[in-house]
């Protein structure tokens, strides 16, 4: 079974070309997701995001998202420190996930696979990319937030042409229906592999 890493940038609509791909019958792990279940879930997690932050980090038994936010986009250690806990657990739950799957091929959809040297453990890359100015607009629209809010999440993520370079595949994620016959020529290619 092949490993696709699908990635990119906030705003970039790598959640759309996931569900494109999962729409192809193509099993997909949202890192994202099960990284806010293990966090929620996890008793080893919690307790470590506890002693990270603090009481303050879950409200009645629930994550403190807001909170945590505000700690890690403004700390680049804390940032780091709370990915330590996560992302090996996140590693390990996606791995036995693979092993319960029956296709020639998953995709694990993760946001920063280039930044944590993550690549060379998948079998191909996929980069969702799309410009600064409609992932702005994009992630405003969607998050019900201004200008100010999305470029300090996005000065916190790599630049676009650094993660272009170390990508397999590059995805411009434009023209809904253009991005739809790339996802669908991929799938082929990562078939007969």
């Amino acid at each position: 079974m092949r490993l696709i890493g699908l990635t990119g940038g906030i705003g970039s609509g790598k959640s759309t070309v996931a569900k494109m791909f999962a729409a192809l019958g193509v099993p997909v792990y949202n890192s994202d997701a099960e990284a806010k279940l293990l966090m929620g879930n996890s008793k080893k997690i919690k307790k470590s995001i506890f002693e990270l932050f603090g009481n303050e980090a879950y409200l009645e038994g629930n994550l403190n998202r807001e909170f945590i936010a505000k700690k890690v986009f403004s700390d680049k250690e804390a940032l780091n420190q709370l990915n330590a806990i996560v992302h090996p657990a996140v590693r390990e739950h996606f791995e036995a996930w693979v092993r319960k799957q029956d296709y020639p091929y998953v995709i694990q959809e993760a946001a920063i696979i280039f930044e944590n040297g993550m690549q060379d453990k998948y079998d191909a890359t996929v980069l969702v990319a799309a410009p600064k100015e409609t992932r702005l607009a994009r992630v405003m629209a969607r998050d019900n937030v201004d200008e100010h809010h999305v470029l300090s999440r996005m000065d916190n993520q790599w630049d676009e042409a650094d993660k272009k370079a170390l990508a397999t595949y590059v995805i411009e994620n434009i023209n809904l229906e253009e991005t739809k016959r790339k996802v669908q020529e991929l799938h082929q290619i990562f078939l007969k592999k």
